[in-house]
Protein backbone atom coordinates (compact mmCIF):
# COMPACT_ATOMS: atom_id res chain seq x y z
CA UNK A 1 0.00 0.00 0.00
CA UNK A 2 2.82 2.35 0.90
CA UNK A 3 4.56 1.60 -2.42
CA UNK A 4 1.36 2.37 -4.33
CA UNK A 5 0.97 5.67 -2.48
CA UNK A 6 4.60 6.54 -3.25
CA UNK A 7 4.06 5.72 -6.95
CA UNK A 8 0.98 7.95 -7.07
CA UNK A 9 2.92 10.79 -5.47
CA UNK A 10 5.69 10.37 -8.04
CA UNK A 11 3.22 10.55 -10.93
CA UNK A 12 1.77 13.72 -9.47
CA UNK A 13 5.17 15.31 -9.11
CA UNK A 14 5.79 14.71 -12.77
CA UNK A 15 3.25 17.34 -13.89
CA UNK A 16 4.98 20.34 -15.49
CA UNK A 17 3.35 23.77 -15.81
CA UNK A 18 3.97 27.11 -17.48
CA UNK A 19 2.68 30.06 -15.48
CA UNK A 20 2.31 33.83 -15.60
CA UNK A 21 1.67 36.15 -12.66
CA UNK A 22 2.40 39.36 -10.76
CA UNK A 23 5.14 39.72 -8.15
CA UNK A 24 5.06 41.85 -5.00
CA UNK A 25 6.09 44.96 -6.98
CA UNK A 26 3.26 44.50 -9.45
CA UNK A 27 5.57 43.44 -12.27
CA UNK A 28 4.46 40.75 -14.67
CA UNK A 29 6.63 37.62 -14.54
CA UNK A 30 6.43 34.12 -15.99
CA UNK A 31 8.16 30.82 -15.54
CA UNK A 32 8.07 27.03 -15.69
CA UNK A 33 7.63 24.75 -12.65
CA UNK A 34 6.92 21.15 -11.70
CA UNK A 35 4.25 20.53 -9.05
CA UNK A 36 1.85 17.85 -7.87
CA UNK A 37 -1.18 19.80 -9.13
CA UNK A 38 -2.27 23.21 -10.34
CA UNK A 39 -3.56 24.05 -6.86
CA UNK A 40 -0.25 23.04 -5.28
CA UNK A 41 1.58 25.28 -7.74
CA UNK A 42 -0.68 28.25 -6.91
CA UNK A 43 0.01 27.75 -3.20
CA UNK A 44 3.76 27.53 -3.80
CA UNK A 45 3.76 30.69 -5.95
CA UNK A 46 1.67 32.50 -3.34
CA UNK A 47 4.24 31.54 -0.69
CA UNK A 48 6.91 33.14 -2.89
CA UNK A 49 4.85 36.34 -3.22
CA UNK A 50 3.60 35.67 -6.75
CA UNK A 51 -0.08 35.92 -7.68
CA UNK A 52 -0.68 33.50 -10.56
CA UNK A 53 -2.87 34.88 -13.36
CA UNK A 54 -2.46 32.01 -15.82
CA UNK A 55 -1.35 28.39 -15.40
CA UNK A 56 -1.29 25.75 -18.11
CA UNK A 57 0.15 22.28 -18.42
CA UNK A 58 3.08 21.72 -20.70
CA UNK A 59 2.55 19.36 -23.60
CA UNK A 60 3.41 15.71 -22.93
CA UNK A 61 5.97 15.73 -25.73
CA UNK A 62 7.86 18.60 -24.16
CA UNK A 63 7.55 17.14 -20.72
CA UNK A 64 9.35 13.98 -21.77
CA UNK A 65 11.94 15.86 -23.78
CA UNK A 66 15.58 16.13 -22.85
CA UNK A 67 17.81 13.76 -20.93
CA UNK A 68 20.09 14.18 -17.95
CA UNK A 69 23.73 14.33 -19.04
CA UNK A 70 26.97 14.39 -17.10
CA UNK A 71 27.29 18.12 -17.78
CA UNK A 72 23.91 18.69 -16.12
CA UNK A 73 25.06 16.87 -12.98
CA UNK A 74 28.27 18.95 -12.89
CA UNK A 75 26.28 22.20 -13.15
CA UNK A 76 23.78 20.95 -10.55
CA UNK A 77 26.66 20.19 -8.14
CA UNK A 78 28.08 23.70 -8.54
CA UNK A 79 24.66 25.34 -8.14
CA UNK A 80 23.92 23.37 -4.98
CA UNK A 81 27.36 24.12 -3.49
CA UNK A 82 26.97 27.84 -4.24
CA UNK A 83 23.50 28.03 -2.70
CA UNK A 84 24.54 26.21 0.47
CA UNK A 85 27.54 28.54 0.66
CA UNK A 86 25.13 31.49 0.51
CA UNK A 87 23.20 30.09 3.48
CA UNK A 88 20.15 28.83 1.58
CA UNK A 89 18.55 25.76 3.23
CA UNK A 90 19.05 22.46 1.41
CA UNK A 91 15.38 21.84 0.56
CA UNK A 92 14.92 25.38 -0.75
CA UNK A 93 18.10 25.06 -2.81
CA UNK A 94 16.71 21.92 -4.47
CA UNK A 95 13.45 23.72 -5.17
CA UNK A 96 15.18 26.68 -6.80
CA UNK A 97 17.47 24.48 -8.92
CA UNK A 98 14.68 22.08 -9.92
CA UNK A 99 12.05 24.65 -10.86
CA UNK A 100 14.59 26.80 -12.68
CA UNK A 101 16.05 24.08 -14.89
CA UNK A 102 15.08 24.08 -18.56
CA UNK A 103 15.17 20.28 -18.95
CA UNK A 104 12.04 18.51 -17.66
CA UNK A 105 14.07 15.34 -16.99
CA UNK A 106 16.47 17.27 -14.76
CA UNK A 107 13.54 19.02 -13.07
CA UNK A 108 12.00 15.68 -12.18
CA UNK A 109 15.31 14.29 -10.90
CA UNK A 110 16.06 17.27 -8.64
CA UNK A 111 12.51 17.58 -7.30
CA UNK A 112 12.39 13.83 -6.67
CA UNK A 113 15.55 14.13 -4.55
CA UNK A 114 14.03 17.16 -2.79
CA UNK A 115 10.92 15.13 -1.94
CA UNK A 116 13.04 12.36 -0.41
CA UNK A 117 15.07 14.84 1.66
CA UNK A 118 11.86 16.52 2.84
CA UNK A 119 10.63 13.10 3.95
CA UNK A 120 13.63 12.67 6.26
CA UNK A 121 16.01 10.75 3.97
CA UNK A 122 19.64 11.83 4.16
CA UNK A 123 21.03 13.53 1.07
CA UNK A 124 23.50 10.77 0.19
CA UNK A 125 20.75 8.13 0.49
CA UNK A 126 18.46 10.20 -1.75
CA UNK A 127 21.25 10.51 -4.34
CA UNK A 128 22.02 6.78 -4.12
CA UNK A 129 18.50 6.05 -5.41
CA UNK A 130 19.62 7.42 -8.80
CA UNK A 131 22.82 5.46 -9.62
CA UNK A 132 22.60 6.36 -13.33
CA UNK A 133 23.39 9.98 -12.46
CA UNK A 134 25.23 9.83 -9.11
CA UNK A 135 28.03 7.25 -8.93
CA UNK A 136 29.52 5.75 -5.77
CA UNK A 137 32.19 8.44 -5.65
CA UNK A 138 29.61 11.25 -5.64
CA UNK A 139 27.49 9.51 -2.99
CA UNK A 140 30.49 8.68 -0.77
CA UNK A 141 31.74 12.26 -0.82
CA UNK A 142 28.32 13.64 0.09
CA UNK A 143 28.03 11.03 2.88
CA UNK A 144 31.43 12.12 4.23
CA UNK A 145 30.26 15.74 4.16
CA UNK A 146 27.08 14.92 6.05
CA UNK A 147 28.94 12.90 8.69
CA UNK A 148 31.60 15.58 9.25
CA UNK A 149 29.15 18.50 9.19
CA UNK A 150 30.99 20.03 6.23
CA UNK A 151 28.47 19.32 3.48
CA UNK A 152 28.98 22.73 1.86
CA UNK A 153 32.74 22.20 1.60
CA UNK A 154 32.38 18.66 0.29
CA UNK A 155 29.78 19.68 -2.31
CA UNK A 156 32.22 22.34 -3.50
CA UNK A 157 34.89 19.63 -3.89
CA UNK A 158 32.39 17.41 -5.71
CA UNK A 159 31.47 20.29 -8.04
CA UNK A 160 35.14 21.03 -8.78
CA UNK A 161 35.82 17.34 -9.37
CA UNK A 162 32.86 16.93 -11.76
CA UNK A 163 33.83 20.07 -13.70
CA UNK A 164 37.44 18.96 -14.14
CA UNK A 165 36.37 15.39 -14.93
CA UNK A 166 34.00 16.57 -17.66
CA UNK A 167 36.68 18.91 -19.02
CA UNK A 168 39.18 16.05 -19.42
CA UNK A 169 36.51 13.88 -21.08
CA UNK A 170 35.76 16.62 -23.61
CA UNK A 171 39.46 16.95 -24.43
CA UNK A 172 39.77 13.22 -25.08
CA UNK A 173 36.60 13.24 -27.22
CA UNK A 174 38.02 16.17 -29.17
CA UNK A 175 41.21 14.20 -29.80
CA UNK A 176 39.25 11.24 -31.16
CA UNK A 177 36.46 13.10 -32.96
CA UNK A 178 38.48 15.32 -35.31
CA UNK A 179 40.34 12.64 -37.32
CA UNK A 180 37.32 10.32 -37.29
CA UNK A 181 35.02 13.05 -38.61
CA UNK A 182 37.40 13.99 -41.43
CA UNK A 183 37.86 10.36 -42.48
CA UNK A 184 34.09 9.82 -42.53
CA UNK A 185 33.70 12.89 -44.76
CA UNK A 186 36.45 11.55 -47.04
CA UNK A 187 34.67 8.19 -47.37
CA UNK A 188 31.33 9.90 -48.12
CA UNK A 189 32.89 12.13 -50.78
CA UNK A 190 34.61 9.11 -52.35
CA UNK A 191 31.33 7.16 -52.45
CA UNK A 192 29.54 10.11 -54.11
CA UNK A 193 32.25 10.25 -56.77
CA UNK A 194 32.13 6.49 -57.35
CA UNK A 195 28.32 6.29 -57.56
CA UNK A 196 27.38 9.51 -59.38
CA UNK A 197 30.40 11.16 -61.04
CA UNK A 198 32.55 8.33 -62.41
CA UNK A 199 29.65 6.66 -64.34
CA UNK A 200 29.29 9.91 -66.32
CA UNK A 201 32.94 9.78 -67.31
CA UNK A 202 32.60 6.10 -68.17
CA UNK A 203 29.86 6.82 -70.72
CA UNK A 204 32.11 9.53 -72.17
CA UNK A 205 35.08 7.15 -72.43
CA UNK A 206 33.04 4.59 -74.41
CA UNK A 207 32.94 7.04 -77.32
CA UNK A 208 36.75 7.13 -77.49
CA UNK A 209 36.95 3.62 -78.94
CA UNK A 210 40.27 2.93 -77.19
CA UNK A 211 41.49 1.00 -74.18
CA UNK A 212 41.51 2.92 -70.93
CA UNK A 213 44.67 3.35 -68.83
CA UNK A 214 45.04 0.66 -66.17
CA UNK A 215 44.52 3.13 -63.29
CA UNK A 216 41.36 4.54 -64.89
CA UNK A 217 40.01 1.04 -65.59
CA UNK A 218 40.62 0.07 -61.96
CA UNK A 219 38.60 3.06 -60.68
CA UNK A 220 35.79 2.36 -63.18
CA UNK A 221 35.64 -1.27 -62.03
CA UNK A 222 35.53 -0.12 -58.43
CA UNK A 223 32.65 2.23 -59.31
CA UNK A 224 30.72 -0.65 -60.93
CA UNK A 225 31.32 -2.83 -57.87
CA UNK A 226 30.06 -0.16 -55.47
CA UNK A 227 26.96 0.48 -57.61
CA UNK A 228 26.15 -3.23 -57.82
CA UNK A 229 26.84 -4.07 -54.17
CA UNK A 230 26.44 -0.73 -52.41
CA UNK A 231 23.23 -1.72 -50.63
CA UNK A 232 24.75 -4.96 -49.33
CA UNK A 233 27.89 -3.12 -48.25
CA UNK A 234 25.77 -0.57 -46.35
CA UNK A 235 23.82 -3.35 -44.62
CA UNK A 236 27.02 -5.19 -43.67
CA UNK A 237 28.65 -1.97 -42.43
CA UNK A 238 25.54 -1.05 -40.42
CA UNK A 239 25.31 -4.54 -38.94
CA UNK A 240 29.00 -4.56 -38.06
CA UNK A 241 28.68 -1.15 -36.41
CA UNK A 242 25.64 -2.25 -34.41
CA UNK A 243 27.35 -5.49 -33.34
CA UNK A 244 30.48 -3.60 -32.35
CA UNK A 245 28.67 -1.15 -30.06
CA UNK A 246 26.33 -3.87 -28.74
CA UNK A 247 29.17 -6.13 -27.59
CA UNK A 248 31.33 -3.18 -26.51
CA UNK A 249 28.57 -2.19 -24.10
CA UNK A 250 27.91 -5.69 -22.76
CA UNK A 251 31.21 -7.54 -22.97
CA UNK A 252 33.87 -6.62 -20.44
CA UNK A 253 36.47 -8.70 -22.32
CA UNK A 254 35.86 -6.73 -25.49
CA UNK A 255 36.11 -3.40 -23.64
CA UNK A 256 39.33 -4.56 -22.03
CA UNK A 257 40.75 -5.55 -25.43
CA UNK A 258 39.76 -2.19 -26.94
CA UNK A 259 41.08 -0.19 -23.98
CA UNK A 260 44.36 -2.09 -24.02
CA UNK A 261 44.69 -1.66 -27.80
CA UNK A 262 43.85 2.05 -27.64
CA UNK A 263 46.65 2.66 -25.12
CA UNK A 264 49.14 1.19 -27.63
CA UNK A 265 47.97 3.32 -30.57
CA UNK A 266 50.45 5.92 -31.84
CA UNK A 267 49.64 9.57 -31.08
CA UNK A 268 46.25 8.84 -29.46
CA UNK A 269 47.56 6.19 -27.00
CA UNK A 270 49.77 8.60 -24.97
CA UNK A 271 46.86 11.05 -24.69
CA UNK A 272 44.56 8.35 -23.33
CA UNK A 273 47.22 7.29 -20.81
CA UNK A 274 47.65 10.86 -19.59
CA UNK A 275 43.89 11.32 -19.35
CA UNK A 276 43.54 8.12 -17.26
CA UNK A 277 46.35 9.24 -14.92
CA UNK A 278 44.76 12.70 -14.61
CA UNK A 279 41.40 11.17 -13.64
CA UNK A 280 43.11 8.80 -11.20
CA UNK A 281 45.01 11.61 -9.48
CA UNK A 282 42.06 14.04 -9.43
CA UNK A 283 39.71 11.45 -7.93
CA UNK A 284 42.28 10.34 -5.37
CA UNK A 285 42.90 13.95 -4.34
CA UNK A 286 39.18 14.67 -3.96
CA UNK A 287 38.43 11.49 -1.99
CA UNK A 288 41.42 11.78 0.33
CA UNK A 289 40.75 15.47 1.02
CA UNK A 290 37.21 14.49 2.04
CA UNK A 291 38.62 12.17 4.69
CA UNK A 292 37.64 8.93 2.96
CA UNK A 293 39.97 6.06 4.02
CA UNK A 294 42.54 5.20 1.35
CA UNK A 295 41.38 1.61 0.72
CA UNK A 296 37.77 2.73 0.32
CA UNK A 297 38.86 5.70 -1.81
CA UNK A 298 40.82 3.50 -4.23
CA UNK A 299 37.67 1.53 -5.04
CA UNK A 300 35.94 4.70 -6.24
CA UNK A 301 39.15 5.87 -7.95
CA UNK A 302 39.26 2.66 -10.00
CA UNK A 303 35.84 3.26 -11.51
CA UNK A 304 36.70 6.86 -12.36
CA UNK A 305 39.83 6.11 -14.43
CA UNK A 306 37.81 5.63 -17.62
CA UNK A 307 39.95 2.73 -18.83
CA UNK A 308 39.59 -0.92 -17.79
CA UNK A 309 43.37 -1.47 -17.81
CA UNK A 310 43.82 1.28 -15.21
CA UNK A 311 40.67 0.20 -13.37
CA UNK A 312 42.05 -3.32 -12.90
CA UNK A 313 45.43 -1.90 -11.92
CA UNK A 314 43.95 0.35 -9.24
CA UNK A 315 41.86 -2.52 -7.85
CA UNK A 316 45.06 -4.58 -7.48
CA UNK A 317 46.62 -1.56 -5.74
CA UNK A 318 43.66 -1.45 -3.36
CA UNK A 319 44.17 -5.11 -2.44
CA UNK A 320 47.87 -4.51 -1.78
CA UNK A 321 47.23 -1.37 0.28
CA UNK A 322 44.61 -3.28 2.30
CA UNK A 323 47.33 -5.77 3.32
CA UNK A 324 49.66 -2.99 4.53
CA UNK A 325 51.57 -2.14 1.33
CA UNK A 326 52.42 1.52 0.74
CA UNK A 327 50.56 3.24 -2.10
CA UNK A 328 53.83 4.17 -3.79
CA UNK A 329 54.96 0.52 -3.91
CA UNK A 330 51.54 -0.64 -5.10
CA UNK A 331 51.66 1.90 -7.96
CA UNK A 332 55.13 0.74 -8.98
CA UNK A 333 53.94 -2.89 -9.12
CA UNK A 334 51.29 -2.07 -11.76
CA UNK A 335 53.83 -0.54 -14.21
CA UNK A 336 51.04 1.82 -15.34
CA UNK A 337 52.36 5.06 -13.85
CA UNK A 338 55.40 7.12 -14.89
CA UNK A 339 58.19 7.43 -12.32
CA UNK A 340 57.44 11.12 -11.78
CA UNK A 341 53.87 10.31 -10.69
CA UNK A 342 55.04 7.56 -8.34
CA UNK A 343 57.64 9.84 -6.75
CA UNK A 344 55.17 12.67 -6.20
CA UNK A 345 52.72 10.27 -4.56
CA UNK A 346 55.58 8.97 -2.40
CA UNK A 347 56.38 12.52 -1.27
CA UNK A 348 52.71 13.05 -0.48
CA UNK A 349 52.62 9.88 1.62
CA UNK A 350 55.78 10.81 3.53
CA UNK A 351 54.68 14.41 4.21
CA UNK A 352 51.03 13.61 4.99
CA UNK A 353 49.82 15.72 2.06
CA UNK A 354 48.68 13.02 -0.33
CA UNK A 355 45.63 15.04 -1.39
CA UNK A 356 47.73 18.10 -2.29
CA UNK A 357 50.39 16.14 -4.20
CA UNK A 358 47.87 14.04 -6.13
CA UNK A 359 46.04 17.28 -6.93
CA UNK A 360 49.27 18.69 -8.39
CA UNK A 361 49.72 15.51 -10.46
CA UNK A 362 46.15 15.86 -11.75
CA UNK A 363 46.64 19.52 -12.70
CA UNK A 364 49.91 18.74 -14.50
CA UNK A 365 48.41 15.90 -16.53
CA UNK A 366 45.19 17.81 -17.30
CA UNK A 367 47.28 20.61 -18.78
CA UNK A 368 49.46 18.03 -20.55
CA UNK A 369 46.38 16.42 -22.13
CA UNK A 370 45.16 19.83 -23.29
CA UNK A 371 48.54 20.59 -24.90
CA UNK A 372 48.74 17.10 -26.42
CA UNK A 373 45.30 17.43 -28.02
CA UNK A 374 46.27 20.75 -29.60
CA UNK A 375 49.58 19.30 -30.81
CA UNK A 376 47.84 16.23 -32.21
CA UNK A 377 45.40 18.41 -34.15
CA UNK A 378 48.30 20.34 -35.68
CA UNK A 379 50.14 17.09 -36.47
CA UNK A 380 47.14 15.33 -38.01
CA UNK A 381 45.98 18.20 -40.22
CA UNK A 382 48.64 17.70 -42.95
CA UNK A 383 48.27 13.90 -42.66
CA UNK A 384 44.51 14.10 -43.08
CA UNK A 385 44.88 16.49 -46.02
CA UNK A 386 47.25 13.98 -47.63
CA UNK A 387 44.69 11.18 -47.16
CA UNK A 388 41.95 13.36 -48.67
CA UNK A 389 44.25 14.26 -51.55
CA UNK A 390 45.05 10.61 -52.29
CA UNK A 391 41.40 9.48 -52.13
CA UNK A 392 39.69 12.31 -53.98
CA UNK A 393 42.62 13.54 -56.09
CA UNK A 394 43.46 9.99 -57.17
CA UNK A 395 39.98 9.46 -58.60
CA UNK A 396 40.01 12.82 -60.35
CA UNK A 397 43.39 12.05 -61.95
CA UNK A 398 42.14 8.60 -63.00
CA UNK A 399 39.20 10.18 -64.83
CA UNK A 400 41.35 12.71 -66.66
CA UNK A 401 44.12 10.30 -67.72
CA UNK A 402 42.22 9.15 -70.87
CA UNK A 403 41.63 12.79 -71.81
CA UNK A 404 45.32 13.60 -71.42
CA UNK A 405 46.19 10.50 -73.46
CA UNK A 406 43.75 11.53 -76.20
CA UNK A 407 45.21 15.02 -76.24
CA UNK A 408 48.75 13.70 -76.70
CA UNK A 409 47.61 11.51 -79.62
CA UNK A 410 45.88 14.43 -81.32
Amino acid sequence: MAQATSAIRTLKRDVAFRWEGMDKKGQRIKGRSVAASEQALKSELRRQGVVATRIRKQSQAFKRGGSVKAEDIAIFSRQLATMLGAGIPLVQAFEIVGNGHEKPAMQRLVLDIKSDVEGGTSLHEALAKHPLYFDDLFVNLVAAGEQSGALESLLDKVATYKEKSEAIKKKVKKALFYPAAVLVVAVIVSLILLIFVIPQFESLFKGFGADLPAFTQMVVNLSKFVQANGLYMAIVAGGAGYAFFYFKKRSRKMREFLDRASLKMPIIGPILKKAAIARYARTLSTMFAAGVPLVEALESVAGACGNIVYEDGVMKMRDEVATGQRLQRAMENTSLFPNMVVQMIAVGEESGSLDAMSGKVATFYEEDVDAAVDSMSSLLEPLIMAVLGVLVGGMVIAMYLPIFKLGSVV
